[in-house]
């Protein structure tokens, strides 16, 4: 069924809920995105002119993607056809191609064609809408909550305009349940319905920019709350408190969310802030992200950024995924907090990465060989002479004695620079004071 027919009986447009029913049929009535939609800007010209072109919207849940096409829907000559993505195949994309082509050759009308969640089109499907797409006969109107660079096809990209819509403000979510609340034709105005400051605030706060959330948890607090004496239906902070009681945390762990989310927690550990660290896994666990992934990234930070400026911190991030197992979630919280703070709060070294400079030579020299002295000699060491002048440093003064390690191609090359940072710097010390040593050997 169309998503935007509006021959529907009045019956169930009234039992529709109110964030459907409140939906803007014209552009004035859309609230925010004004980077896009703002007097003179390219999308509100496009959609005034009628001459839209292949988009994909792009942005958070509740941000009023529905809503935008929903206009284009009623404003638009062209025939408007829509599918969800999750429910439609390549027969229905061949069905609705197949309409317009007739409809282009029996009347010369264009036919726009909206897909909701885009992204959960496989490639053979983007690929079976991308010629159409191509040639005109289709213009393509993509609805989206994933990054659109990763999610679409790149020859559907580069045939549209990407628009990327914003959390709404506090203030543009205040509007809208106003709005909503005054409105009597589709909103709640019949309801002889008072909304209190501090109710209203915190419904807007809780939202999290997402007006679908709002209204939700308005028409709930409304239609749930007794009528005082006098017949007014007052929403106390009470009941808002009832009515949306979590603050939506938009968070998809397949999605942009996931990546953006870890990745704003390993640079805050990184950047040691303990503050920004125990903010972001705090998100995390709030919006359910499994924590061993969590941990494993713990433990790879660990070694990758802080490694043997604090040796111990591998130790840490460990224990801290050992008691996860153990003791589980909710009371593992503190052992990852644990962890994050001391992660953050250690001194930082890379100098692990000199390994990925050694993996370089391994790739570019190809087979090298070992040097006899380093081979084992336990098979050929008399016929070969395998293993023979071998040094063996315990038996030397500081259990330290000059001798080769590299392949002969490879003399001198230095993988590892240890940081002046925590344990390292005496690392450093003791690295120099045997590279001189062996250098002093070789000259």
């Amino acid at each position: 069924m169309d998503l935007f027919e509006y021959s529907l009986s009045d019956e169930l447009k009234k039992e529709a809920p109110l964030a459907a029913r409140m939906r803007p049929r014209v552009l004035d009535e859309v609230v925010g995105q004004e980077h896009i939609l703002g007097p003179g800007k390219l999308l509100r010209r496009a959609i005034e002119a009628d001459r839209l072109g292949s988009i994909i919207l792009w942005g958070p849940p509740g941000t009023g993607k529905t809503s935008l096409a929903s206009v284009i829907a009623n404003t638009t000559e062209s025939a408007f056809e829509a599918m969800s993505a999750v429910m439609a195949g390549v027969k229905e994309l061949r069905q609705v191609v197949a309409a317009a082509k007739n409809r282009r050759v029996m009347t010369g009308r264009r036919t726009i064609l909206l897909v909701d969640e885009i992204h959960h089109f496989t490639k053979t499907q983007q690929d079976a809408l991308l010629p159409h797409v191509e040639e005109g006969l289709i213009t393509l109107i993509g609805i989206t909550t994933e990054n659109p660079y990763f999610e679409v096809i790149g020859a559907l990209v580069s045939r549209s305009r990407i628009f990327r819509l914003e959390p709404l403000g506090e203030d543009e979510l205040r509007s809208i349940v106003i709005r909503a609340l005054e409105d009597r034709d589709r909103g709640l105005g019949d309801k002889n319905a008072e909304l209190e400051e501090e109710a209203l605030a915190h419904l807007v706060r809780m939202a999290g920019g997402d007006a679908r959330v709002a209204l939700n948890a308005l028409e709930l607090a409304v239609e749930t709350t007794e009528p005082h004496a006098e017949g007014v239906i007052r929403v106390t902070l009470e009941v808002a408190e009832d009515s949306i009681q979590q603050r939506a945390v938009l968070y998809d762990k397949d999605g942009d969310a996931h990546y953006d989310t870890i990745s704003a927690f390993i640079k805050s550990l990184r950047g040691s802030d303990p503050d920004g660290a125990l903010y972001w896994l705090a998100r995390m666990i709030h919006a359910g992200e499994h924590p061993r992934f969590i941990a494993r990234r713990m433990i790879i930070l660990a070694s990758e950024d802080i490694g043997n400026a604090d040796p111990q911190a591998l130790t840490v991030a460990t224990s801290a995924a050992q008691a996860l197992e153990w003791v589980g979630l909710p009371e593992a919280q503190y052992s990852l907090a644990q962890a994050a703070i001391y992660l953050a709060t250690a001194p930082k070294s890379n100098s692990a990465g000199g390994y990925f400079k050694a993996l370089a030579d391994v790739e570019d020299e190809g087979v090298v060989e070992v040097p006899d002295h380093l081979k084992d000699p336990s098979r050929d060491g008399e016929a070969l002479g395998h293993g023979k002048d071998y040094k063996y440093p315990h038996q030397y003064r500081g259990h330290f004695v000059r001798q080769q390690y590299l392949p002969d191609r490879l003399q001198g090359r230095v993988y590892y620079e240890p940081s002046e940072e925590g344990y390292e710097r005496e690392i450093r010390r003791r690295v120099a004071e045997w590279r001189r040593v062996a250098g002093d050997d070789q000259e």
